[in-house]
C-alpha cells in the first residue's frame, strides 16, 4: 500500500503515524464533547487522553514483547530497532494498561470513574477504527491468505521490508474488518450514551462488543505466535475482557439510570 505519505530523500513521513495522530486528535475531540455533556472538566479529559495514549503505546509494545518473547530473547537488539518502534504492537495490551493508568489518575483527581470511562468508550472505538486504516495502509497486522472476491494484495516492497507483509498474495483485509466493526460499535455506544443509561454500562458494552469482534477477526488474521489450545493469545485476552465487560454489565444493573 502506501507506508510513506511523502518522502524527501531519506526523510519521510509515515502514513501510519499521520493516521495515528488523526485518530488520537479525533478521539480526544469526541471525548471532550461527550465530557461536556455530563459536566466533566475539559482539561481533565485532555489530561486523561494524553495519559491513556502514552500508557497505551507502552502497553501495546510490552504485550508485543511478551507475545514474541522467544524472538526478542534471541534478538534483543530488535527491541530498539526502527521496525519495532514503528510497529503498532498489541492493541489489547495497550487498552488494558491505558485503562489501569487512567483509573489511577481519575481516582487521584477524584473524578467519577465510571462516568469518565463511559465518555471515553465511544472515543476509543473511533480512534481505533482510524488507527486500523493506518495499519491497512502501512501493511501491518495483515490477514490470512484467501481467495475471496474482496481479498487485498500488497505489492509494496517497503511494507514487506518493514513489517514482513506478504506481497503478491491475496489476503483477508482484516484491518478493515476491525475498522468497520469499530465504527459500528462507536455508533451503538453513542446511541446508548445519548439515551438514559446506567453508569458504567457504556464502557462495559464496549468491552463486550470489541472482545467479540476481535475474537472472530483473529480467525482470519496472520498469527506469528503459536496457538494455545487452538486459540491465539489475543483470543484468550478477548475472552478475559469479554468476561470483565459482562461482570460490569451485571453490576451496572444495580445502579440508577443516568438521564
Amino acid at each position: 500500500m502506501f507506508p510513506k505519505l511523502v518522502q524527501w530523500g531519506d526523510f519521510f513521513i509515515p502514513t501510519y503515524g499521520v493516521l495515528l495522530a488523526i485518530a488520537f486528535l479525533t478521539a480526544l475531540w469526541l471525548a471532550s464533547h461527550l465530557g461536556r455533556r455530563v459536566g466533566l472538566n475539559s482539561e481533565r479529559i485532555m489530561d486523561i487522553g494524553l495519559i491513556a495514549a502514552l500508557s497505551g503505546i507502552v502497553g501495546a509494545k510490552l504485550a508485543m514483547f511478551l507475545f514474541d518473547w522467544d524472538y526478542y530473547t534471541v534478538h534483543p537488539g530488535q527491541i530498539f530497532s526502527l521496525g519495532t518502534l514503528q510497529a503498532a504492537g498489541v492493541f489489547q495490551g495497550g487498552l488494558i494498561l491505558a485503562l489501569l493508568v487512567s483509573i489511577w489518575y481519575m481516582r487521584r483527581k477524584r473524578m467519577p470513574v465510571l462516568t469518565t470511562m463511559d465518555v471515553f468508550a465511544p472515543s476509543i472505538a473511533l480512534g481505533h477504527a482510524i488507527g486500523r486504516v493506518g495499519c491497512f495502509v502501512a501493511g501491518c497486522c495483515w490477514g490470512a491468505p484467501t481467495h475471496l472476491p474482496w481479498a487485498v494484495t500488497f505489492t509494496n516492497q517497503e511494507s514487506h521490508d518493514r513489517f514482513g507483509t506478504p506481497i503478491n498474495v491475496p489476503l483477508h483485509p482484516s484491518q478493515l474488518y476491525e475498522s468497520g466493526a469499530e465504527l459500528i460499535i462507536m455508533a451503538i455506544l453513542l446511541w446508548m450514551f445519548r439515551r438514559p443509561h446506567r453508569e458504567g454500562a457504556i464502557v462495559a458494552w464496549y468491552l463486550v462488543l470489541y472482545s467479540i469482534v476481535r475474537f472472530f477477526v483473529e480467525f482470519v488474521r496472520n498469527h506469528e505466535q503459536a496457538l494455545v489450545w487452538g486459540l491465539s493469545l489475543t483470543q484468550w485476552i478477548s475472552l478475559a475482557t469479554l468476561a470483565a465487560g459482562a461482570v460490569m454489565l451485571i453490576r451496572a444493573r444495580r445502579r440508577v439510570l443516568v438521564p
